[in-house]
């Protein structure tokens, strides 16, 4: 096995935000390469991500994110279960990446899949289940491929199973369980808005040409 050297495990750790003895170890457990010692290390922190889920998070902050120009804006709560780790640097950083991400993402309408009403779920299969392009198949083939349909589109809709736009290599919510590995605390996204500039207005379509009449007291 090639002997893992200190600016190796010092690397790791400056990309990766973990400590240095899990970075020795990933190394080692991966032989030096340092992709498959991101991976170990995601791993672990899924792991132990899964074993705070339970505990609860009622701490945390309320993050605002403004787009350039000033047209679009979110508000995003992320919480935590001390105020000591809402007041970390990194647990910002989080609530800034997050907020970007609904900004950057006009489809995205839930934190989770599971937070979808049924009946739109019920509604989107019937659609599908009516479209022309399945109607030779049997009843068993037509249902795998509408419920594909139907994961797929509730996916789209899903604020954590969005690929991160700083790293698509991750979805949202590893993003998430890699901050829950380095912060020691269960952070869970509880809820957002999307404010888009002038949504919802309806505004009159009104040509060049008519405008500029309108102007000169023209007919």
């Amino acid at each position: 096995m090639a002997e893992i050297s200190a600016k190796q495990v010092k690397a790791l750790r400056d990309q990766t935000g973990a400590g240095m003895m899990n970075c020795k170890k990933a190394l080692k457990e991966s032989g030096g390469d340092v992709d498959k010692a991101t991976e170990w290390l995601r791993q672990k922190g899924i792991t132990s991500a899964a074993k705070k889920e339970s505990r609860v998070a009622s701490e945390g902050l309320v993050h605002s994110y403004i787009h350039t120009g000033g047209r679009v804006g979110v508000l995003v709560e992320i919480n935590c279960e001390t105020d000591f780790v809402a007041r970390r640097e990194e647990f910002k950083t989080l609530a800034q990446d997050v907020a970007m991400q609904i900004a950057a993402s006009p489809n995205v309408q839930y934190v989770r899949v599971s937070d979808i009403p049924t009946d739109f779920a019920e509604s989107e299969k019937a659609i599908e289940m009516g479209r022309d392009d399945l109607g030779n198949k049997p009843d068993n083939i037509k249902e795998k491929i509408v419920q594909g349909r139907i994961d797929k589109r509730l996916k789209e809709l899903s604020l954590v199973d969005q690929p991160f736009i700083k790293d698509q290599n991750i979805t949202v919510e590893e993003l998430v369980k890699q901050a829950v590995a380095k912060l020691g605390e269960n952070i869970q996204i509880r809820r957002f808005a999307r404010f888009i500039l002038g949504e919802g207005i309806e505004k009159e379509d009104v040509s060049f040409a008519d405008e500029v009449a309108a102007q000169t007291g023209q007919k």
